[in-house]
């Protein structure tokens, strides 16, 4: 657990000792603003949070593989990852140190848009009910594709590689749960459906925390991070 923990807290730290930890908040912030004032400031409309949830999963699919693809891409870059492979540190223990850390980096963006609800609760009375669930819902999402990037970056050495690799699994895994949904008969679409990460992120944007969407997130996320352990041990033994 300290090994985990110090691994944790130096990687979570150096997103802030380079710009491009600074430049990913800043576009975080950006992006999310310009979804809150096209999305939720709209006159005449109920004061809810419901549509900026349901487009995080957009969102998160840039910012998240921006957010991973240094994490063990960098370090094989650099050389260091064959220092940190001679540590008595396990695998598995490395892999949770570097999710955990972009985990951090991904909550600490996060807070700041704390601000969208209380300007919500400032001028009207909405139901508070589904913002827990829409933000439980986003860091599920981030957590996830936190951990595919994760098992992207530890497969390459390239940053932009693995930062477009990411992007691509992101993107045809939701668009391929879409169009296989459109062309297979019931009740087969519905099961197909099932894999699209959007149709749960509005779920969660409603108020819906089921627990099926919980697992579903955690299990998978679970998987990658396994998996990147693989690969780390696979580099230790080369």
């Amino acid at each position: 657990m300290t090994a985990l923990l110090t691994l944790a807290k130096r990687e979570y730290l150096s997103f802030f000792r380079t710009p491009l930890g600074w430049v990913v908040a800043a576009l975080f912030l950006f992006l999310s603003g310009l979804v809150f004032s096209r999305a939720v400031l709209v006159p005449g409309e109920v004061a809810s949070l419901r549509e900026f949830f349901t487009l995080w999963w957009s969102l998160l699919a840039i910012i998240a593989p921006a957010v991973s693809m240094r994490l063990v891409a960098d370090e094989i870059r650099t050389g260091t990852i064959e220092t940190l492979l001679t540590s008595p540190a396990p695998e598995l223990t490395i892999a949770l140190a570097k999710f955990a850390a972009a985990a951090g980096f991904l909550a600490t963006c996060l807070l700041p848009t704390l601000v969208y609800p209380a300007i919500l609760f400032a001028v009207s009375r909405p139901d508070a009910g589904p913002m827990l669930t829409g933000y439980a819902g986003v860091l599920l999402l981030g957590w996830l594709y936190l951990a595919v990037g994760l098992l992207l970056s530890s497969l390459t050495s390239s940053q932009t590689l693995a930062f477009l690799g990411t992007l691509f699994v992101i993107l045809a895994a939701e668009l391929g749960a879409q169009q296989l949904a459109i062309r297979l008969p019931a009740p087969f679409d519905a099961a197909a459906m099932k894999l699209s990460v959007s149709i749960r992120v509005a779920d969660f944007a409603r108020g819906i925390l089921d627990t099926r969407h919980v697992l579903f997130m955690v299990t998978l996320s679970a998987f990658f991070i396994g998996v990147s352990a693989c690969v780390l041990r696979a580099r230790r033994w080369r």
